[in-house]
């Protein structure tokens, strides 16, 4: 089993806004060199994860001295979905041949798993992401 990749760059999406959610409310808004430090993220790899989950609306950033990033709504609005659509631009591209007697049914049964999974990736927020450590420790 290794045909579907998630990317590094989803995964570091999920842990950035991880991140953001544990600030969500707060006053003071984490910087990029916190956030890149925290999660062990290659600063200028990070400025573009950044970038598109602003773009997509995801999140919001501030200039200036109280400047830094933060998520535009709630971590329970912000789905696994959202995040994946924002930095890959879809869930899960397939393209299949249109040609040939069994194209069709091939079409249709991967539509219904891009479905399911939509179904599922909707289903998870990024509020599940935000387990700190200490929380695991207390449900063991």
């Amino acid at each position: 089993m290794g045909i579907m990749k998630l990317s590094l760059k989803v995964g570091y999406a999920c842990q950035v806004l991880a991140q953001l959610g544990r600030a969500y409310g707060q006053a003071e808004l984490p910087h990029i060199e916190d956030l890149a430090s925290a999660e062990q993220i290659p600063q200028n790899y990070l400025v573009q994860i950044l970038n598109e989950l602003r773009n997509a609306g995801v999140i919001i950033s501030k200039r200036g001295k109280q400047g830094g990033y933060a998520l535009a709504r709630s971590p329970r609005e912000i789905t696994l979905y959202d995040i994946v659509c924002a930095v890959e631009g879809e869930l899960l591209g397939f393209s299949t041949s249109s040609e040939g007697e069994s194209a069709r049914n091939v079409q249709q049964v991967w539509s219904e798993v891009v479905k399911n999974l939509e179904q599922q990736t909707r289903g998870f927020t990024v509020e599940d992401l935000m387990r700190t450590a200490a929380e695991e420790m207390y449900y063991i």
